[in-house]
């Protein structure tokens, strides 16, 4: 599917429960998270996400809270490794080439896809009080906050399925920290180790009133998959020796023809990434602070995580494809955050953030062409290759106030404002062809495009709590949004010219008739109405109906000409230009309760979501260009449950489990498409990229010592259910495979270090993640040419390594 060249950027451990002495309810979210205790209960945890900071326990929503402890003890890096001990969140592993989908309760109607994700459109995700269409490091992280479902009032554009915080470590005015982490590991299937490595400065400029903390991180992270069959001289190489031959029986030919046509890069899924983060804090008292951060991201990588294994005689660790395949992304992020107590009255917090992500990439680019089905195969030396650039800025602001002035009755008021900009810039190449068709074109460009969208938000909203009895109260909110989207695209075809007349080279421009504008815009309002019970400091339970949104857009891809015009056409017909809103409405009961003097803490929620016009991604059907499409209603309906047992003093076990039931309660007529042909979906087929079925187990020995250390042991065990590939497996869709994984680690804790060996998939399971296009196109011939289209992301292998950090 041609979803590269236009894609659209639209734009929990559950902890377990238990009681401890709760905040004041009528206290702000402070600006610095609480540090946890060594020994970290989870339900000691401080979490701001309803603007007041309580403990978890306190907390009448459904969150989860995952502390640094646990971060570090499972050596969680980013979202990806958070998701496995998260019920209800699905994150597949495509590698470090994307930042990876995030799906939450199921709410996602997209193919999977082996190329991953490097926005959220139905998931916020936040750092601190900002937020991001980015993917940081998680370092120096306090703890991750993950909001399920709707978040209705308090969370605008982009929580239609919940939300992602990742709450940082603050500057501390009163000492002097330095924190230092490394760690070493072995990889199966590579020929190069692994480290990754991070340092964390805390420096108190001048007492009780400045302070600067950085961090800063590097991550090399060798890759598994081999490119053995690159061109050697595109336009000249046959990237087939050997032809005529049947998909089963055919070969890449004789030593010798390989030689002469391919050469190899091993291990080419590597991740190279730098990463910091620096915050200033300003005191003029505790009345008045102020936080400057500025953080930096670049990541790099030579290729895809997928293989097309079986293509050709490929092996389970092997990429087929013709070319390499970098792709670089960088992000910065520059926000500041004022917070400014009014007397006893409220609290005013003001955000501002200005973010920017560059990513360029180069894709093989044959087997799309291929697949269109117009005779480029009958050039035998035919092979293509795509270049893209894609550059986004993001502008948002926030304001609210907080109550401070106690009584029964708490509020928070506010207004949003958002501004996402994408420029994207994207070229096919064809070497040798151009020639082939006896055309004037040396540069070889098949195909050209730009497109540039702006979305702008703007909010308005209210919560109020009523404190109807020390243990009961009552939360109502309502938000009211506006937007507007704007869309201009334009697309050439230099060698075919799709009907018109042939640009001559170099020239390269846009005819008027291949220039597209268009905007839409909507309002709306979504409400949240919230209700808890603590029958006992050791029992609370809560009830929430929230609502979410996601906004309507343009979709990136000139008009056609009707009648069409002979050639080849990349365009969208009338009804393929727009899309509209979505939205979620979320009914959920939750409990979280302690028995056994707190030994036993437990959580449980069980959720309905109704899941109204899904956005889904689809392709036009001139030119196989992703586009996005309204298809009808959908539900979402399951139950999270989480526990925490100590067995003894020393020993812990802890386990989660979620269950997922989403799939629609309307059919829509070509909803998906494979191999260009429409097909319907149905009432109850079930919608794809994530588990219906998850969850963790984690057992935990500490050992004391004389000398006032300990050593650790942990053992923990992940179950990830199958996942469809597409809804319904409608249109080639296939079950991916669910699978099981396992990851040990004995640490060694001294007051100011620690070290520790570890290995992560122990037993070196082998696992689909994401199915990128579809079946049909497996080993699909084409006048004697083995389509490679068809791939499959798959499952980081086995590492065993060391792991040391230092604190001072």
């Amino acid at each position: 599917m041609r979803i590269i060249r236009n894609t659209l950027l639209c734009a929990t451990i559950l902890a377990g429960a238990g009681s401890t002495q709760a905040l004041a309810q009528n206290a702000p979210a402070q600006s610095e998270p609480a540090q946890s205790a060594p020994d970290t209960d989870p339900n000691e945890i401080l979490v701001t996400a309803t603007r007041r900071s309580v403990t978890l326990q306190d907390a009448p929503i459904n969150i989860s809270a995952v502390s640094s402890e646990e971060l570090a003890k499972n050596r969680i890096d980013d979202i990806k490794g958070l998701a496995a001990f998260t019920p209800g969140v699905t994150v597949l592993d495509t590698g470090p080439r994307s930042a990876g989908g995030i799906v939450l309760r199921g709410i996602s109607a997209a193919d999977t896809s082996s190329g991953g994700s490097n926005a959220e459109s139905a998931v916020g995700v936040y750092l601190g009080e900002i937020p991001l269409y980015l993917d940081f490091k998680l370092l120096d992280i306090n703890h991750v906050e993950v909001l399920q479902g709707p978040q209705g009032t308090l969370y605008g554009l982009g929580t239609l399925a919940g939300a992602v915080r990742y709450m940082p470590n603050r500057p501390d005015t009163g000492k002097w920290s330095i924190d230092a982490h490394v760690r070493a590991f072995g990889e199966a299937h590579s020929g190069k180790p692994g480290v990754n490595g991070d340092v964390t400065i805390n420096v108190p400029i001048i007492k009780d009133h400045v302070a600067f903390r950085s961090t800063v991180g590097y991550y090399d992270n060798p890759g598994f998959i081999d490119y053995n069959y690159l061109l050697q001289n595109p336009g000249v190489s046959n990237s087939q020796p050997v032809r005529g031959l049947t998909a089963a029986g055919g070969s890449f030919g004789t030593a010798a023809q390989r030689a002469a046509n391919f050469y190899s890069k091993k291990d080419v899924n590597y991740e190279l990434t730098f990463t910091t983060r620096n915050q200033l804090l300003l005191e003029l008292n505790p009345d008045i602070k102020v936080f400057l951060t500025y953080a930096h991201q670049n990541t790099g990588t030579g290729g895809y995580q997928t293989t097309q294994a079986g293509v050709l005689g490929s092996g389970p660790y092997e990429s087929t494809k013709r070319y390499l395949e970098p792709n670089k992304r960088i992000s910065d992020l520059f926000a500041a955050e004022f917070n400014l107590n009014l007397f006893s009255i409220a609290q005013l917090v003001a955000t501002s953030a200005w973010t920017t992500q560059k990513v360029s990439q180069q894709s093989d680019n044959t087997d799309l062409l291929l697949d269109l089905d117009y005779g480029y195969e009958a050039f035998p030396a035919f092979s293509s290759f795509n270049q893209s650039t894609s550059r986004s800025t993001q502008f948002n602001g926030e304001v609210r106030l907080v109550s401070t002035h106690g009584g029964p009755f708490n509020w928070v008021i506010g207004g949003f404002y958002n501004n996402l900009r994408n420029k994207r810039n994207y070229q096919e190449y064809t070497p040798g062809y151009a020639k082939f068709l006896g055309v004037n074109r040396p540069d070889d460009l098949e195909y050209i495009s730009f497109v540039n969208t702006s979305l702008r938000e703007k909010a308005v909203y209210g919560e109020g709590t009523f404190h109807i009895t020390d243990k009961w109260q009552l939360t109502g909110g309502v938000r009211y949004f506006k937007y507007d989207a704007f869309a201009q695209g334009g697309t050439d075809t230099p060698l075919t010219g799709g009907g018109l007349r042939r640009t001559p080279y170099p020239l390269i421009q846009f005819a008027a008739s291949r220039i597209k504008s268009g905007q839409t815009a909507a309002d709306g309002v979504v409400y949240k109405a919230n209700t808890s019970y603590k029958f006992s400091n050791d029992l609370l339970a809560y009830f929430t109906y929230s609502t979410g949104y996601r906004t309507g857009n343009v979709n990136r891809v000139a008009p056609c000409i009707l009648p069409l015009p002979p050639g080849q056409n990349v365009c969208a017909l009338p009804n393929e230009l727009a899309y509209n809103p979505d939205k979620t409405r979320n009914l959920e009961l939750g409990v979280r309760a302690s028995v056994f003097d707190k030994r036993l803490q437990m959580t449980a929620a069980v959720f309905h979501v109704d899941w109204k016009g899904i956005q889904l991604p689809s392709q036009t059907v001139n030119g196989a260009v992703g586009i996005t499409i309204n298809a009808n209603d959908a539900v979402s309906q399951g139950f999270e449950l989480s526990a925490r047992f100590k067995v003894t003093p020393r020993l812990v076990v802890q386990g989660t489990y979620s269950y997922d039931d989403a799939h629609l309660t309307q059919g829509a007529a070509n909803a998906v498409i494979s191999q260009s042909v429409p097909f319907d979906v149905f009432a109850g087929d079930r919608l794809p990229g994530s588990t219906k079925n998850s969850a963790s187990g984690q057992i935990t020995y500490t050992q004391p010592l004389a000398n006032g250390a300990d050593i650790e042991a942990n053992w923990a065990t992940t179950y990830t259910g199958n996942v469809y590939s597409r809804i319904g497996l409608r249109g080639n869709g296939e079950v991916i495979p669910g699978y099981t994984t396992h990851r040990a680690s004995i640490t060694y804790h001294a007051k100011v270090f620690e070290i520790g060996i570890f290995a992560d998939n122990i037993f070196d399971k082998y696992a689909v993640t994401a199915i990128g296009n579809d079946v049909s196109s497996f080993n699909q011939v084409r006048t004697g040419v083995v389509e490679r289209y068809y791939d499959k992301s798959i499952l980081t292998p086995r590492k065993i390594g060391v792991d040391f950090r230092f604190h001072y």
